[in-house]
């Protein structure tokens, strides 16, 4: 869910060689396959709007790492994510090592993990037929809202990947993090009334039209005058921020309104209703929990679209390597999704197909690509010592 606040911390995980240039959109399904040369050949998913690039480098290794990119928000138009890490683009990193670069841009923006699982293995599907030869091994690794759609992958569609990587992801419990971006929105206007118009589930659209220009301004306004109520808003709701950097907690407050304000309107057009809820949900760490608890908003979901959030959860069932990173100060994922979606693993059985790594580091996806490199060269091990064993 990510990414799209700084589109530069999105991740890239893999490997990668020479910059891509980009050709005329091809035909996805061609009569002949085409070999896999050097450079980045666009195309059009052959069973939805969905839009892709594939780069090769100059001496392939045969594998492919498929990119699943983070949150868009609905209303921005389709395209294949240009993602960086450190000032490289993820097409850059991947084929830097080796390997080939697929990234879809999904059937659409908004909440579509659930969909996008199918249109990361249709991409799958399409770099196969379209080019020759057939990669060796697959890997998905996914940002934000894609470690979500790399972890169900990993779940729902093993027979065609190696291994998955999922960083900075609502891995663990979708309907906790849904509600994560509602908590924070009622305790913001707790502790600041009035200063965004509407409610959590009822967001006026001259609040999303006018966000960057009118309420932003207005609630930096707002922590500056009343920082004491800016930091026990931020324990109360659970959110991190950095203790070094008094900025962090704006960019914790921005981040997280922004979600309610945006990414929760796409779950209600997607689900068909109301998903949020928080009621007889207790909130703890002010100085006075009872008031707090007694005065803040109190939200009922529709039950249809509480229940539609199980499309979205993850098993755990993993019967092939996967890979977890996340930083322990995220404002807009908690490193707790990480930890939840570890023990859900474990309660299958599964807990040695799965690593763990945390970043000591406040903000979103905030790797370099060092760190992003290390946890997917621990995947590649893993994988080719499952693939001996077998």
């Amino acid at each position: 869910m990510n990414s799209w606040i700084s589109r530069r911390v999105l991740v890239a995980l893999a490997i990668g060689l020479a910059a891509c240039g980009d050709d005329e959109a091809g035909p996805a399904q061609p009569d002949q396959a085409e070999p896999a040369t050097a450079g980045c050949h666009d195309g059009r998913a052959s069973d939805s709007p969905a839009l892709y690039q594939v780069c090769y480098p100059a001496s392939w290794n045969g594998d492919l790492v498929v990119y699943a990119h983070g949150y868009i928000p609905g209303d921005q138009p389709l395209a294949v994510p240009d993602d960086e890490v450190d000032g490289q683009s993820v097409a850059q990193i991947v084929t830097s090592t080796g390997a080939a670069y697929a990234g879809t841009s999904y059937r659409a923006n908004g909440l579509v993990a659930d969909q996008a699982v199918g249109d990361v293995a249709q991409l799958v599907a399409d770099v196969r037929q379209r080019f020759e030869p057939d990669p060796a091994r697959v890997f998905v690794v996914g940002v934000s809202e894609g470690g979500l759609v790399a972890a169900l992958s990993a779940e729902q569609h093993p027979e065609l990947f190696a291994g998955a990587l999922a960083a900075c992801g609502p891995v663990g419990d979708f309907t906790a993090q849904i509600d994560y971006f509602g908590d924070f929105r009622v305790l913001f206007d707790w502790y600041f009334p009035d200063v965004i118009p509407g409610g959590p589930v009822d967001v006026p659209d001259s609040v999303r039209t006018q966000w960057s220009t009118v309420f932003v301004p207005r609630i930096i306004e707002a922590l500056q005058n009343d920082p004491l109520a800016a930091l026990e808003l931020l324990v109360v709701a659970g959110a991190p921020h950095d203790p070094q950097d008094l900025l962090s907690v704006g960019t914790t407050v921005i981040g997280a309104l922004s979600y309610d304000v945006f990414a929760l309107v796409d779950a209600r057009a997607r689900l068909g209703g109301q998903p949020y809820d928080n009621v007889g949900r207790q909130y703890h760490g002010s100085p006075n929990d009872a008031g707090l608890n007694a005065g803040v908003a109190r939200v009922t979901a529709d039950p249809a679209a509480r229940a539609g959030l199980a499309t979205f959860e993850t098993t755990g069932a993993i019967t092939i390597p996967v890979s977890l990173v996340h930083t322990t100060g995220d404002p807009i994922v908690p490193s707790a999704q990480s930890e939840l979606y570890a023990a859900k693993v474990a309660g299958q059985g599964a807990a040695g197909l799965l690593e763990l790594t945390t970043v000591d580091r406040f903000g979103h996806c905030s790797f370099t690509q060092s760190e992003l490199l290390d946890a997917f060269a621990g995947l590649l091990g893993r994988a080719s010592a499952a693939a001996r064993v077998d």
